[in-house]
C-alpha cells in the first residue's frame, strides 16, 4: 500500500519524536533503530527513508527536544508575565520535571552521550542551547549584557547539574534538596 506524502510526513514526525522521549529515557545506546520502529508501527526499513543513518535520528531528535523544551519556557514566561524566569525556574527544578526525564530537560538526561555525539548533534545542541540561553537571559536584568550573559549561562548549568543530580541519588530526601538548594542559589544569582 502505498503512503501518502502526509502520511509520510506524520509517520517521520511520530518516529521522531518518539526517539525523542525513549532517547532520554535510555540513552542513546538503550535504544535500537530496530525496536524504535517497531513501536513506532513501522517497518525497519522504513527508516531509512525517513533518516540518513542513526546519528542523523540523533542529530534530529535532540534538536526536537530542545525545541519542544524552549516552548514548554516560553509558555511558562508568557503565563507568568510578572514572574516568569521565577516560574521557569520552579518548573525545572520541580520534583515532577525530575521525574520525567522523557520529557524534560534533553541535557539532563542525556549530557554524557551528546558530548560523545558525532557533530551534528552537538551542533544542533549547541544552537538549541544558545536559544535557551538568550530565554533565560531576556528574563533577567543586569547592568550589561555580558552579565546578563554570564547569570544565564550559570542558571543553566545549574538547573542541569542539579537535575542530573536529583535523578542520580536514592534518597528522594536528598533529592528534593538538591533540586531547593539549586533554586535558592538560582534566586540569589538572579538577584544580583
Amino acid at each position: 500500500m502505498k503512503v501518502t506524502r502526509q502520511q509520510a510526513a506524520e509517520n517521520r514526525i511520530r518516529v521522531l519524536n518518539l526517539a525523542s522521549r525513549r532517547f532520554r529515557e535510555r540513552g542513546f545506546h538503550g535504544l535500537g533503530v530496530a525496536d524504535l520502529m517497531n513501536e513506532a508501527g513501522l517497518t525497519h526499513g522504513g527508516f531509512y527513508k525517513r533518516f540518513k543513518s542513526k546519528e542523523d535520528l540523533i542529530a534530529q531528535a535532540c534538536a526536537a527536544a530542545i525545541s519542544d523544551n524552549l516552548a514548554g519556557y516560553q509558555q511558562l514566561a508568557a503565563q507568568n508575565e510578572g514572574s516568569a524566569f521565577e516560574s521557569i525556574v520552579a518548573g525545572m527544578l520541580s520534583a515532577g520535571h525530575r521525574d520525567a526525564p522523557a520529557e524534560g530537560c534533553v541535557l539532563a538526561a542525556l549530557g554524557p552521550d551528546i558530548s560523545r555525539a558525532d557533530p551534528s548533534t552537538r551542533h544542533e545542541v549547541t544552537k538549541g542551547i544558545k536559544n535557551i540561553l538568550d530565554c533565560l537571559g531576556g528574563l533577567m536584568s543586569g547592568n550589561s549584557r555580558m552579565r546578563i550573559r554570564e547569570k544565564s549561562l550559570s542558571t543553566y548549568a545549574t538547573i542541569v547539574g542539579a537535575l542530573v543530580l536529583a535523578r542520580a541519588v536514592d534518597e528522594p530526601e536528598l533529592s528534593e534538596e538538591i533540586l531547593n538548594a539549586a533554586q535558592a542559589s538560582i534566586t540569589v544569582t538572579a538577584a544580583k
